[in-house]
Protein backbone atom coordinates (compact mmCIF):
# COMPACT_ATOMS: atom_id res chain seq x y z
CA UNK A 1 0.00 0.00 0.00
CA UNK A 2 1.31 3.44 -0.92
CA UNK A 3 1.88 6.03 1.81
CA UNK A 4 -0.82 8.37 0.44
CA UNK A 5 -3.35 5.54 0.40
CA UNK A 6 -2.40 4.55 3.95
CA UNK A 7 -3.02 8.14 5.15
CA UNK A 8 -6.45 8.18 3.49
CA UNK A 9 -7.36 4.99 5.34
CA UNK A 10 -5.83 5.99 8.67
CA UNK A 11 -7.39 9.44 9.13
CA UNK A 12 -11.07 8.29 9.10
CA UNK A 13 -10.21 5.49 11.50
CA UNK A 14 -8.54 7.89 13.93
CA UNK A 15 -11.56 10.17 13.72
CA UNK A 16 -13.88 7.29 14.53
CA UNK A 17 -11.89 6.28 17.64
CA UNK A 18 -11.75 9.88 18.87
CA UNK A 19 -15.54 10.27 18.55
CA UNK A 20 -16.19 6.91 20.15
CA UNK A 21 -13.95 7.77 23.11
CA UNK A 22 -15.89 11.01 23.70
CA UNK A 23 -19.20 9.35 24.46
CA UNK A 24 -20.54 7.08 21.73
CA UNK A 25 -20.68 9.08 18.48
CA UNK A 26 -24.07 10.18 17.16
CA UNK A 27 -25.92 8.45 20.02
CA UNK A 28 -24.26 10.59 22.67
CA UNK A 29 -26.44 13.08 24.53
CA UNK A 30 -25.47 16.73 24.04
CA UNK A 31 -26.71 17.33 27.58
CA UNK A 32 -24.84 14.65 29.54
CA UNK A 33 -22.54 12.81 27.15
CA UNK A 34 -24.28 9.56 28.07
CA UNK A 35 -25.20 7.09 25.34
CA UNK A 36 -28.82 7.16 24.18
CA UNK A 37 -30.34 3.73 23.42
CA UNK A 38 -27.51 1.89 25.15
CA UNK A 39 -28.09 -1.83 25.57
CA UNK A 40 -26.86 -1.45 29.14
CA UNK A 41 -29.84 0.73 30.00
CA UNK A 42 -30.42 4.44 30.39
CA UNK A 43 -32.44 6.78 28.20
CA UNK A 44 -34.20 5.22 25.18
CA UNK A 45 -35.47 7.39 22.33
CA UNK A 46 -36.06 7.23 18.58
CA UNK A 47 -33.31 9.60 17.46
CA UNK A 48 -33.61 8.38 13.84
CA UNK A 49 -37.14 9.75 13.35
CA UNK A 50 -37.37 11.72 10.11
CA UNK A 51 -40.98 12.44 9.13
CA UNK A 52 -44.53 11.58 10.10
CA UNK A 53 -46.02 8.75 8.09
CA UNK A 54 -48.98 9.67 5.90
CA UNK A 55 -51.92 7.62 7.14
CA UNK A 56 -54.17 5.56 4.84
CA UNK A 57 -56.40 7.71 2.65
CA UNK A 58 -54.80 11.02 3.63
CA UNK A 59 -53.21 13.86 1.67
CA UNK A 60 -50.61 16.20 3.17
CA UNK A 61 -51.63 19.88 3.34
CA UNK A 62 -48.85 22.37 4.00
CA UNK A 63 -50.21 25.07 6.27
CA UNK A 64 -50.07 28.80 5.68
CA UNK A 65 -51.92 32.10 5.81
CA UNK A 66 -55.20 32.73 4.02
CA UNK A 67 -58.30 34.90 4.21
CA UNK A 68 -61.02 32.89 5.90
CA UNK A 69 -64.57 33.80 4.92
CA UNK A 70 -63.74 35.93 1.90
CA UNK A 71 -66.74 35.79 -0.45
CA UNK A 72 -67.76 37.63 -3.57
CA UNK A 73 -71.46 37.80 -2.79
CA UNK A 74 -73.78 37.30 0.17
CA UNK A 75 -77.27 36.83 -1.18
CA UNK A 76 -78.40 35.38 2.16
CA UNK A 77 -77.44 38.64 3.93
CA UNK A 78 -76.49 36.78 7.11
CA UNK A 79 -72.88 38.04 7.13
CA UNK A 80 -71.67 35.13 9.21
CA UNK A 81 -68.47 34.70 7.21
CA UNK A 82 -66.94 38.16 7.15
CA UNK A 83 -63.32 38.07 5.94
CA UNK A 84 -60.55 37.61 8.51
CA UNK A 85 -56.95 36.54 8.06
CA UNK A 86 -55.98 33.23 9.65
CA UNK A 87 -52.96 30.95 9.79
CA UNK A 88 -53.46 27.19 9.62
CA UNK A 89 -50.84 24.66 10.73
CA UNK A 90 -49.90 21.86 8.36
CA UNK A 91 -52.22 18.85 8.57
CA UNK A 92 -53.54 15.87 6.63
CA UNK A 93 -57.02 15.41 5.18
CA UNK A 94 -58.84 12.57 3.40
CA UNK A 95 -58.39 12.50 -0.34
CA UNK A 96 -62.10 11.74 -0.71
CA UNK A 97 -65.22 11.80 1.40
CA UNK A 98 -65.77 8.71 3.55
CA UNK A 99 -67.56 6.24 1.31
CA UNK A 100 -70.21 3.62 1.98
CA UNK A 101 -67.56 0.93 1.62
CA UNK A 102 -65.31 2.59 4.21
CA UNK A 103 -68.19 3.00 6.64
CA UNK A 104 -69.44 -0.57 6.18
CA UNK A 105 -66.00 -1.81 7.24
CA UNK A 106 -66.65 0.00 10.53
CA UNK A 107 -70.09 -1.56 10.89
CA UNK A 108 -68.71 -5.01 10.11
CA UNK A 109 -66.06 -4.66 12.85
CA UNK A 110 -68.65 -3.54 15.41
CA UNK A 111 -70.98 -6.41 14.58
CA UNK A 112 -68.13 -8.94 14.83
CA UNK A 113 -66.67 -7.66 18.11
CA UNK A 114 -69.99 -6.77 19.78
CA UNK A 115 -72.46 -9.41 18.54
CA UNK A 116 -75.95 -8.05 18.00
CA UNK A 117 -77.30 -11.39 19.24
CA UNK A 118 -76.54 -10.16 22.76
CA UNK A 119 -79.01 -7.55 23.98
CA UNK A 120 -76.42 -5.46 25.87
CA UNK A 121 -74.34 -4.97 22.70
CA UNK A 122 -77.12 -4.51 20.16
CA UNK A 123 -77.36 -0.77 20.76
CA UNK A 124 -73.64 -0.33 19.98
CA UNK A 125 -74.19 -1.47 16.40
CA UNK A 126 -77.58 0.19 16.00
CA UNK A 127 -76.20 3.49 17.29
CA UNK A 128 -73.59 3.51 14.52
CA UNK A 129 -76.01 2.72 11.69
CA UNK A 130 -76.65 5.58 9.23
CA UNK A 131 -80.26 6.72 9.02
CA UNK A 132 -81.27 5.39 5.61
CA UNK A 133 -84.74 6.95 5.89
CA UNK A 134 -83.23 10.37 5.15
CA UNK A 135 -83.81 9.54 1.46
CA UNK A 136 -87.59 9.59 1.79
CA UNK A 137 -89.50 12.40 0.11
CA UNK A 138 -93.25 12.86 0.58
CA UNK A 139 -93.75 13.89 -3.05
CA UNK A 140 -91.03 11.87 -4.73
CA UNK A 141 -90.30 8.17 -5.29
CA UNK A 142 -86.82 7.33 -3.99
CA UNK A 143 -87.76 4.41 -1.75
CA UNK A 144 -85.21 2.10 -3.35
CA UNK A 145 -82.44 4.28 -1.96
CA UNK A 146 -83.55 3.63 1.62
CA UNK A 147 -82.73 -0.07 1.25
CA UNK A 148 -79.89 -0.01 -1.28
CA UNK A 149 -77.79 3.16 -1.02
CA UNK A 150 -75.67 2.07 1.95
CA UNK A 151 -75.03 -1.60 1.16
CA UNK A 152 -75.51 -2.27 -2.56
CA UNK A 153 -72.20 -2.64 -4.49
CA UNK A 154 -73.44 -0.10 -7.03
CA UNK A 155 -73.07 2.58 -4.34
CA UNK A 156 -69.89 1.28 -2.66
CA UNK A 157 -67.76 4.26 -3.71
CA UNK A 158 -70.47 6.85 -3.13
CA UNK A 159 -70.11 9.09 -0.05
CA UNK A 160 -71.91 7.82 3.03
CA UNK A 161 -74.88 9.96 4.13
CA UNK A 162 -77.43 9.71 6.94
CA UNK A 163 -74.59 10.02 9.45
CA UNK A 164 -74.90 12.65 12.16
CA UNK A 165 -71.97 14.60 13.61
CA UNK A 166 -71.63 12.36 16.66
CA UNK A 167 -71.47 9.21 14.53
CA UNK A 168 -68.81 10.79 12.32
CA UNK A 169 -66.68 11.57 15.38
CA UNK A 170 -66.96 8.00 16.64
CA UNK A 171 -66.03 6.62 13.22
CA UNK A 172 -62.85 8.74 13.28
CA UNK A 173 -61.98 7.41 16.74
CA UNK A 174 -62.48 3.82 15.56
CA UNK A 175 -60.36 4.46 12.46
CA UNK A 176 -57.51 5.77 14.61
CA UNK A 177 -57.38 2.55 16.60
CA UNK A 178 -57.55 0.24 13.59
CA UNK A 179 -54.75 2.06 11.73
CA UNK A 180 -52.45 2.10 14.77
CA UNK A 181 -53.30 -1.52 15.48
CA UNK A 182 -52.05 -2.40 12.01
CA UNK A 183 -48.89 -0.29 12.46
CA UNK A 184 -48.00 -2.14 15.68
CA UNK A 185 -48.24 -5.44 13.83
CA UNK A 186 -46.25 -4.16 10.86
CA UNK A 187 -43.47 -2.88 13.15
CA UNK A 188 -43.40 -6.20 15.08
CA UNK A 189 -44.59 -4.82 18.42
CA UNK A 190 -47.35 -7.44 18.38
CA UNK A 191 -47.54 -10.81 16.68
CA UNK A 192 -48.88 -11.15 13.17
CA UNK A 193 -52.67 -11.26 12.64
CA UNK A 194 -53.41 -10.39 16.28
CA UNK A 195 -56.06 -7.93 15.05
CA UNK A 196 -57.96 -10.94 13.69
CA UNK A 197 -57.24 -13.74 16.14
CA UNK A 198 -57.29 -11.95 19.50
CA UNK A 199 -60.05 -9.39 19.08
CA UNK A 200 -63.32 -9.92 20.95
CA UNK A 201 -65.65 -8.04 23.27
CA UNK A 202 -63.21 -8.19 26.18
CA UNK A 203 -60.10 -7.87 24.02
CA UNK A 204 -59.84 -4.76 21.85
CA UNK A 205 -57.15 -2.22 21.04
CA UNK A 206 -57.38 1.46 21.92
CA UNK A 207 -54.57 3.88 21.01
CA UNK A 208 -54.94 6.19 24.03
CA UNK A 209 -55.07 3.23 26.42
CA UNK A 210 -51.99 1.68 24.77
CA UNK A 211 -49.99 4.89 25.17
CA UNK A 212 -51.09 5.32 28.81
CA UNK A 213 -51.44 1.74 30.04
CA UNK A 214 -50.17 -0.62 27.32
CA UNK A 215 -50.54 -3.72 29.46
CA UNK A 216 -54.35 -3.31 29.49
CA UNK A 217 -55.04 -3.52 25.74
CA UNK A 218 -56.25 -6.75 24.16
CA UNK A 219 -57.82 -7.63 27.48
CA UNK A 220 -54.50 -7.58 29.31
CA UNK A 221 -52.86 -10.08 26.92
CA UNK A 222 -50.15 -7.76 25.59
CA UNK A 223 -47.26 -9.67 27.15
CA UNK A 224 -48.37 -12.98 25.61
CA UNK A 225 -48.89 -11.58 22.10
CA UNK A 226 -45.92 -9.20 21.92
CA UNK A 227 -43.68 -9.23 18.86
CA UNK A 228 -39.91 -9.16 18.36
CA UNK A 229 -39.48 -5.43 18.96
CA UNK A 230 -41.43 -5.63 22.22
CA UNK A 231 -38.59 -7.47 23.91
CA UNK A 232 -35.39 -5.55 24.57
CA UNK A 233 -32.24 -6.71 26.32
CA UNK A 234 -31.03 -4.47 29.14
CA UNK A 235 -27.91 -5.83 30.76
CA UNK A 236 -28.60 -9.46 31.50
CA UNK A 237 -32.39 -9.07 31.48
CA UNK A 238 -35.11 -9.06 28.84
CA UNK A 239 -37.65 -6.29 29.40
CA UNK A 240 -40.89 -5.40 27.63
CA UNK A 241 -40.82 -2.42 25.27
CA UNK A 242 -43.85 -0.59 23.97
CA UNK A 243 -44.30 1.82 21.07
CA UNK A 244 -44.79 4.91 23.21
CA UNK A 245 -44.95 8.49 22.02
CA UNK A 246 -41.15 8.72 22.11
CA UNK A 247 -40.93 6.03 19.41
CA UNK A 248 -42.79 8.18 16.88
CA UNK A 249 -44.42 5.11 15.34
CA UNK A 250 -48.11 5.49 16.11
CA UNK A 251 -50.10 8.13 14.24
CA UNK A 252 -52.06 10.99 15.83
CA UNK A 253 -55.83 10.71 15.92
CA UNK A 254 -58.06 10.72 12.88
CA UNK A 255 -60.69 13.38 13.54
CA UNK A 256 -63.05 15.77 11.81
CA UNK A 257 -61.24 18.76 10.30
CA UNK A 258 -61.77 22.15 11.86
CA UNK A 259 -63.69 24.69 9.80
CA UNK A 260 -60.48 26.65 9.17
CA UNK A 261 -58.64 23.53 8.00
CA UNK A 262 -61.48 22.45 5.74
CA UNK A 263 -61.84 25.86 4.12
CA UNK A 264 -58.06 26.20 3.64
CA UNK A 265 -57.86 22.74 2.05
CA UNK A 266 -60.84 23.44 -0.21
CA UNK A 267 -59.49 26.77 -1.47
CA UNK A 268 -56.13 25.24 -2.37
CA UNK A 269 -54.51 28.61 -2.87
CA UNK A 270 -51.22 26.79 -3.48
CA UNK A 271 -52.18 26.75 -7.16
CA UNK A 272 -53.03 30.43 -7.28
CA UNK A 273 -49.90 32.10 -5.92
CA UNK A 274 -47.00 33.99 -7.38
CA UNK A 275 -43.92 34.38 -5.19
CA UNK A 276 -45.35 35.52 -1.84
CA UNK A 277 -48.74 36.80 -3.01
CA UNK A 278 -51.94 35.43 -4.52
CA UNK A 279 -52.76 36.26 -8.12
CA UNK A 280 -56.42 36.95 -7.49
CA UNK A 281 -59.63 35.95 -5.78
CA UNK A 282 -60.70 32.34 -5.97
CA UNK A 283 -64.42 31.63 -5.81
CA UNK A 284 -64.33 27.83 -5.98
CA UNK A 285 -61.86 25.03 -5.20
CA UNK A 286 -60.78 25.30 -8.83
CA UNK A 287 -59.48 28.43 -10.56
CA UNK A 288 -61.90 30.77 -12.29
CA UNK A 289 -65.35 32.18 -11.78
CA UNK A 290 -67.37 29.46 -13.50
CA UNK A 291 -68.50 25.92 -12.71
CA UNK A 292 -67.66 24.55 -16.17
CA UNK A 293 -64.22 23.49 -17.32
CA UNK A 294 -62.23 25.75 -19.63
CA UNK A 295 -59.63 23.05 -20.34
CA UNK A 296 -59.49 22.19 -24.03
CA UNK A 297 -60.02 18.44 -23.56
CA UNK A 298 -62.95 18.78 -21.15
CA UNK A 299 -64.29 22.18 -22.17
CA UNK A 300 -67.85 22.73 -21.00
CA UNK A 301 -67.90 19.83 -18.49
CA UNK A 302 -69.21 20.60 -15.01
CA UNK A 303 -66.49 20.58 -12.35
CA UNK A 304 -68.76 19.48 -9.50
CA UNK A 305 -71.99 17.68 -8.73
CA UNK A 306 -74.60 20.25 -7.67
CA UNK A 307 -78.11 21.47 -8.44
CA UNK A 308 -77.96 23.55 -11.61
CA UNK A 309 -81.41 25.13 -11.20
CA UNK A 310 -85.01 24.42 -10.31
CA UNK A 311 -85.77 20.88 -11.38
CA UNK A 312 -82.25 20.55 -12.84
CA UNK A 313 -79.99 18.23 -10.82
CA UNK A 314 -77.71 17.11 -13.61
CA UNK A 315 -78.41 18.91 -16.84
CA UNK A 316 -79.76 17.59 -20.12
CA UNK A 317 -78.88 13.92 -20.57
CA UNK A 318 -75.84 13.40 -22.71
CA UNK A 319 -72.79 15.52 -23.31
CA UNK A 320 -73.71 18.50 -21.09
CA UNK A 321 -74.89 16.38 -18.14
CA UNK A 322 -72.77 16.49 -14.99
CA UNK A 323 -73.04 12.70 -14.61
CA UNK A 324 -75.09 12.64 -11.42
CA UNK A 325 -78.58 13.31 -10.16
CA UNK A 326 -78.02 12.40 -6.50
CA UNK A 327 -74.52 11.74 -5.19
CA UNK A 328 -71.84 10.19 -7.40
CA UNK A 329 -68.76 8.01 -7.00
CA UNK A 330 -65.81 9.83 -5.50
CA UNK A 331 -63.01 10.95 -7.83
CA UNK A 332 -65.37 11.59 -10.75
CA UNK A 333 -64.37 15.25 -11.02
CA UNK A 334 -60.88 16.77 -11.17
CA UNK A 335 -59.15 17.29 -7.79
CA UNK A 336 -58.15 20.71 -6.55
CA UNK A 337 -54.52 21.86 -6.41
CA UNK A 338 -53.93 19.94 -3.17
CA UNK A 339 -55.09 16.72 -4.86
CA UNK A 340 -58.36 16.53 -2.89
CA UNK A 341 -61.60 15.45 -4.53
CA UNK A 342 -65.17 16.77 -4.13
CA UNK A 343 -64.47 19.75 -1.89
CA UNK A 344 -67.42 21.30 -3.74
CA UNK A 345 -70.54 19.35 -4.62
CA UNK A 346 -71.45 15.68 -4.09
CA UNK A 347 -72.17 16.00 -0.34
CA UNK A 348 -71.67 18.81 2.12
CA UNK A 349 -69.39 17.81 5.01
CA UNK A 350 -69.42 17.99 8.78
CA UNK A 351 -66.54 19.86 10.43
CA UNK A 352 -65.73 19.82 14.12
CA UNK A 353 -66.63 23.42 15.05
CA UNK A 354 -69.56 24.55 17.15
CA UNK A 355 -71.45 27.18 15.16
CA UNK A 356 -71.45 30.84 16.07
CA UNK A 357 -72.28 33.70 13.68
CA UNK A 358 -68.96 35.34 14.54
CA UNK A 359 -65.31 34.40 14.06
CA UNK A 360 -63.33 36.03 16.85
CA UNK A 361 -60.05 36.61 15.04
CA UNK A 362 -59.13 39.30 17.57
CA UNK A 363 -58.86 36.57 20.19
CA UNK A 364 -57.06 34.09 17.99
CA UNK A 365 -55.80 34.10 14.41
CA UNK A 366 -53.80 30.86 14.66
CA UNK A 367 -55.47 27.49 13.96
CA UNK A 368 -58.87 28.95 14.88
CA UNK A 369 -61.34 26.48 16.35
CA UNK A 370 -64.47 26.83 18.50
CA UNK A 371 -65.45 23.69 20.38
CA UNK A 372 -62.67 22.84 22.84
CA UNK A 373 -63.84 20.77 25.81
CA UNK A 374 -60.81 19.77 27.87
CA UNK A 375 -60.93 16.39 29.63
CA UNK A 376 -58.55 14.37 31.78
CA UNK A 377 -58.13 10.67 32.44
CA UNK A 378 -59.75 9.15 35.52
CA UNK A 379 -57.02 7.88 37.84
CA UNK A 380 -57.67 4.91 40.11
CA UNK A 381 -56.48 4.32 43.66
CA UNK A 382 -53.39 2.60 42.27
CA UNK A 383 -52.40 5.83 40.50
CA UNK A 384 -53.11 4.41 37.03
CA UNK A 385 -55.59 5.46 34.36
CA UNK A 386 -58.87 3.54 34.39
CA UNK A 387 -60.19 1.84 31.25
CA UNK A 388 -63.85 1.11 30.54
CA UNK A 389 -64.86 -2.54 30.82
CA UNK A 390 -67.67 -4.22 28.83
CA UNK A 391 -69.74 -4.30 32.03
CA UNK A 392 -69.58 -0.51 32.41
CA UNK A 393 -71.10 0.62 29.13
CA UNK A 394 -72.69 4.09 29.24
CA UNK A 395 -75.22 5.03 26.57
CA UNK A 396 -76.56 8.47 25.74
CA UNK A 397 -80.09 9.09 24.50
CA UNK A 398 -80.02 11.85 21.88
CA UNK A 399 -82.82 14.42 21.60
CA UNK A 400 -84.24 12.56 18.59
CA UNK A 401 -84.43 9.30 20.56
CA UNK A 402 -81.41 7.59 18.98
CA UNK A 403 -79.25 5.75 21.53
CA UNK A 404 -75.49 6.17 21.18
CA UNK A 405 -72.67 4.53 23.12
CA UNK A 406 -70.41 7.16 24.71
CA UNK A 407 -67.22 5.07 24.88
CA UNK A 408 -66.25 1.64 23.57
CA UNK A 409 -64.89 -0.96 26.02
CA UNK A 410 -61.14 -0.55 26.39
CA UNK A 411 -61.27 3.25 26.05
CA UNK A 412 -59.88 5.42 28.83
CA UNK A 413 -62.44 6.82 31.26
CA UNK A 414 -62.38 10.64 31.24
CA UNK A 415 -63.90 13.53 33.18
CA UNK A 416 -63.88 17.32 32.87
CA UNK A 417 -60.75 19.10 34.09
CA UNK A 418 -61.01 20.95 37.42
CA UNK A 419 -59.17 23.58 39.43
CA UNK A 420 -56.12 21.35 39.64
CA UNK A 421 -55.45 22.09 35.95
CA UNK A 422 -56.88 25.61 35.71
CA UNK A 423 -55.52 27.27 38.87
CA UNK A 424 -53.38 30.34 38.05
CA UNK A 425 -53.33 29.55 34.34
CA UNK A 426 -53.56 32.35 31.81
CA UNK A 427 -54.40 30.37 28.66
CA UNK A 428 -57.54 28.53 29.85
CA UNK A 429 -59.75 28.65 32.91
CA UNK A 430 -62.42 25.96 32.45
CA UNK A 431 -63.17 22.66 30.80
CA UNK A 432 -65.93 23.71 28.38
CA UNK A 433 -64.82 26.54 26.09
CA UNK A 434 -67.56 26.42 23.48
CA UNK A 435 -68.97 29.74 24.69
CA UNK A 436 -65.64 31.53 25.02
CA UNK A 437 -65.87 35.15 23.81
CA UNK A 438 -69.08 34.60 21.87
CA UNK A 439 -70.94 37.56 23.38
CA UNK A 440 -72.86 35.86 26.16
CA UNK A 441 -72.93 37.01 29.78
CA UNK A 442 -70.10 34.69 30.77
CA UNK A 443 -67.83 36.28 28.14
CA UNK A 444 -68.43 39.83 29.36
CA UNK A 445 -66.53 41.90 31.88
CA UNK A 446 -69.63 42.00 34.09
CA UNK A 447 -69.87 38.21 34.32
CA UNK A 448 -69.50 38.18 38.10
CA UNK A 449 -72.57 40.40 38.49
CA UNK A 450 -74.57 39.05 35.57
CA UNK A 451 -76.10 35.75 36.61
CA UNK A 452 -78.41 33.96 34.20
CA UNK A 453 -82.08 34.83 34.44
CA UNK A 454 -84.78 32.25 34.92
CA UNK A 455 -87.25 31.66 32.10
CA UNK A 456 -90.58 30.62 33.52
CA UNK A 457 -88.94 29.35 36.66
CA UNK A 458 -86.60 27.07 34.70
CA UNK A 459 -82.87 27.66 34.56
CA UNK A 460 -81.61 28.12 31.00
CA UNK A 461 -78.13 27.80 29.55
CA UNK A 462 -76.04 30.85 28.73
CA UNK A 463 -76.25 30.11 25.02
CA UNK A 464 -80.03 29.78 25.04
CA UNK A 465 -80.33 33.12 26.81
CA UNK A 466 -78.00 34.89 24.42
CA UNK A 467 -79.46 33.59 21.16
CA UNK A 468 -83.00 32.92 22.45
CA UNK A 469 -82.66 29.34 21.31
CA UNK A 470 -85.12 26.60 22.25
CA UNK A 471 -84.30 24.03 24.88
CA UNK A 472 -83.10 20.75 23.36
CA UNK A 473 -85.85 18.18 22.73
CA UNK A 474 -86.07 15.42 25.32
CA UNK A 475 -86.98 11.75 25.02
CA UNK A 476 -87.82 9.98 28.28
CA UNK A 477 -88.20 6.23 28.75
CA UNK A 478 -90.42 5.01 31.58
CA UNK A 479 -90.62 1.28 31.12
CA UNK A 480 -92.48 0.69 27.87
CA UNK A 481 -93.82 4.23 27.84
CA UNK A 482 -91.91 6.83 25.78
CA UNK A 483 -92.57 10.56 26.13
CA UNK A 484 -91.18 13.22 23.80
CA UNK A 485 -90.91 16.88 24.75
CA UNK A 486 -90.25 19.79 22.40
CA UNK A 487 -89.82 23.44 23.31
CA UNK A 488 -92.81 24.87 21.44
CA UNK A 489 -92.44 28.48 22.48
CA UNK A 490 -93.16 31.01 19.73
CA UNK A 491 -90.60 33.42 21.21
CA UNK A 492 -87.58 31.48 19.96
CA UNK A 493 -85.59 33.35 17.33
CA UNK A 494 -82.71 30.99 16.52
CA UNK A 495 -81.55 27.38 16.60
CA UNK A 496 -78.04 28.24 17.85
CA UNK A 497 -76.99 26.17 20.87
CA UNK A 498 -73.82 24.47 22.05
CA UNK A 499 -74.90 21.33 20.16
CA UNK A 500 -75.09 22.79 16.66
CA UNK A 501 -72.16 22.06 14.36
CA UNK A 502 -70.90 23.66 11.18
CA UNK A 503 -71.08 21.90 7.84
CA UNK A 504 -69.28 23.16 4.75
CA UNK A 505 -69.39 22.85 0.98
CA UNK A 506 -72.27 22.58 -1.46
CA UNK A 507 -73.99 19.26 -2.09
CA UNK A 508 -75.92 17.57 -4.88
CA UNK A 509 -79.03 19.38 -3.59
CA UNK A 510 -77.45 22.88 -3.44
CA UNK A 511 -77.12 25.70 -5.98
CA UNK A 512 -73.70 26.95 -7.06
CA UNK A 513 -73.73 29.66 -4.37
CA UNK A 514 -72.93 27.06 -1.71
CA UNK A 515 -69.93 25.66 -3.62
CA UNK A 516 -67.89 28.61 -2.35
CA UNK A 517 -65.65 27.15 0.41
CA UNK A 518 -66.28 30.23 2.57
CA UNK A 519 -69.99 29.54 2.96
CA UNK A 520 -71.02 28.01 6.27
CA UNK A 521 -74.22 26.47 7.58
CA UNK A 522 -75.16 24.54 10.70
CA UNK A 523 -77.38 21.79 12.06
CA UNK A 524 -77.80 20.12 15.47
CA UNK A 525 -75.13 17.46 15.93
CA UNK A 526 -77.70 14.67 16.27
CA UNK A 527 -79.42 15.39 12.92
CA UNK A 528 -78.62 13.34 9.79
CA UNK A 529 -79.55 14.20 6.19
CA UNK A 530 -79.24 12.82 2.67
CA UNK A 531 -76.83 15.58 1.63
CA UNK A 532 -74.25 15.75 4.46
CA UNK A 533 -71.29 13.37 4.71
CA UNK A 534 -67.81 13.83 6.12
CA UNK A 535 -64.10 13.26 5.67
CA UNK A 536 -61.38 12.84 8.30
CA UNK A 537 -58.28 14.89 9.06
CA UNK A 538 -55.12 14.39 11.11
CA UNK A 539 -52.69 16.82 12.75
CA UNK A 540 -49.17 17.17 11.39
CA UNK A 541 -46.40 16.65 13.95
CA UNK A 542 -43.04 18.26 13.44
CA UNK A 543 -41.92 20.31 10.46
CA UNK A 544 -44.35 22.56 8.62
CA UNK A 545 -43.14 21.41 5.21
CA UNK A 546 -42.18 18.04 3.78
CA UNK A 547 -39.68 19.57 1.34
CA UNK A 548 -36.62 21.46 2.51
CA UNK A 549 -36.14 24.81 0.85
CA UNK A 550 -33.20 25.22 -1.51
CA UNK A 551 -31.40 28.25 -2.87
CA UNK A 552 -33.54 30.07 -5.43
CA UNK A 553 -30.72 32.02 -7.02
CA UNK A 554 -27.02 31.37 -7.38
CA UNK A 555 -24.71 34.07 -6.13
CA UNK A 556 -22.73 35.72 -8.87
CA UNK A 557 -19.02 36.48 -8.76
Amino acid sequence: MKLSQFKQFLLPCLGFFVIASCGGGNNASRATGWDINSKKGGFQFNIEFEDQETGPGLVFIEGGTYTKGQVQDDVMHDWNNTPNKQHVMSFYIDETEVTNLMYMEYLDWLEYVFPTSEDRYRQIYEGALPDTLVWRNQLGYVEELTTNYLRHPAYAEYPVVGVNWLQAVQYAEWRTDRVNEYILERESYVQKDVRYTEVETNSTFNTAAYLKRPETVYGGKMDSISGKKAEVKKGDSIVKAYAGVEKGILLPSYRLPTESEWEYAALALVGDREYNTYRGKKKYPWSGEYTRSSDRRTEGDQLANFKLGKGDYGGIAGWSDDGADITIQVKQYPPNDFGIYDMAGNVAEWVSDVYRPIIDDEANDFNYYRGNVYLKNVIGEDGKAITISPDELVFDTLPNGKVLLKKLPGDLAQVAIDEEETFLRQNFSESDNRNYRDGDVESSRSFSSGASDDDGGEKKSETSLMYEAPESPKVNYDGDKITREIDGSSKRTTLITDEVRVYKGGSWKDRAYWLDPAQRRYLPQYIATDYIGFRCAMSRLGSKSKVKKTARHKRRG
